[in-house]
């Protein structure tokens, strides 16, 4: 990893605007955690923890959609303005080009997405005793920050439309495919997540449809063949690519 770049493309990717829409929208789980906590005292704060601001909120909305912006732009604001040439004119492996940018959209949004579900678990458990559950799922969450990373710097490279193709993903595919088919859920990110969590927790707090090592080792295939993917991309890439 060159860390030049990663130091470049985290000062390009964390400007001003960006990360302040960012943390908005990492602040929302902790606003909505307040209101829980002051407003719905008869029902199971774990149970509320676990499935409906763990799960629903943090891992199938924050997560994607954090990862998501932070990727696309980390190679396709260069695409875009045409300076990639410039950096691929560098006597840099393609390798050490793909993980410093990985890595430049990875470590933000997976502290921004574990802050976010560690404070607002924090709020909503007050008095549980429940930090396995807490703990669980903000280390899934980094894992899930790392392999949407992966998926949508990859996505970057092969279409001007990754955020839109992204968002078809998140949205179309984990959103509502999954829901449908069963067997679409090993093809599932957040499903990996889940699963990682349930794996962590060793309790049945929520519902995980993949269960033991196996959305572990999924998650571990998919993003190192992403990352390869991306590596073979780039090695093919063109200055033609740009227009």
């Amino acid at each position: 990893m060159n860390t030049q770049i990663l130091v470049l493309s985290l000062r390009q990717l964390l400007g001003r605007r960006r990360t302040f829409a960012l943390v908005a929208l990492a602040l929302l789980p902790l606003l909505v955690a307040v209101v829980f906590r002051t407003g719905n005292s008869d029902t199971d704060p774990v149970d509320w923890t676990a499935n409906a601001l763990l799960n629903g909120l943090i891992v199938t909305t924050l997560l994607p959609l954090v990862t998501l912006v932070l990727s696309t732009t980390s190679l396709g604001m260069e695409i875009e303005d045409g300076t990639i040439v410039y950096l691929l004119s560098k006597p840099l492996s393609r390798a050490q080009v793909i993980i410093a940018k990985l890595m430049a959209s990875w470590v933000p949004a997976a502290w921004l997405v574990a802050l976010s579900a560690a404070l607002s678990g924090s709020i909503a458990l007050q008095g549980s005793g429940e930090s396995t559950l807490l703990l669980a799922f903000v280390i899934a969450a980094a894992l899930g920050a790392l392999a949407y990373s992966s998926l949508f710097l990859l996505l970057s490279l092969l279409t001007t439309r990754a955020l839109v193709f992204g968002l078809i993903y998140v949205f179309i595919w984990e959103g509502i495919v999954t829901g449908l088919f069963s067997g679409t859920r090993t093809l599932s990110i957040r499903e990996y997540t889940l699963g990682v969590a349930d794996l962590l927790t060793g309790t049945d707090k929520f519902d995980a449809h993949l269960n033991g090592v196996t959305p572990l080792a999924f998650m571990a295939v998919v993003t190192t063949a992403f990352v390869a993917l991306a590596i073979r991309r780039l090695n093919r890439f063109e200055a033609r690519n740009l227009f």
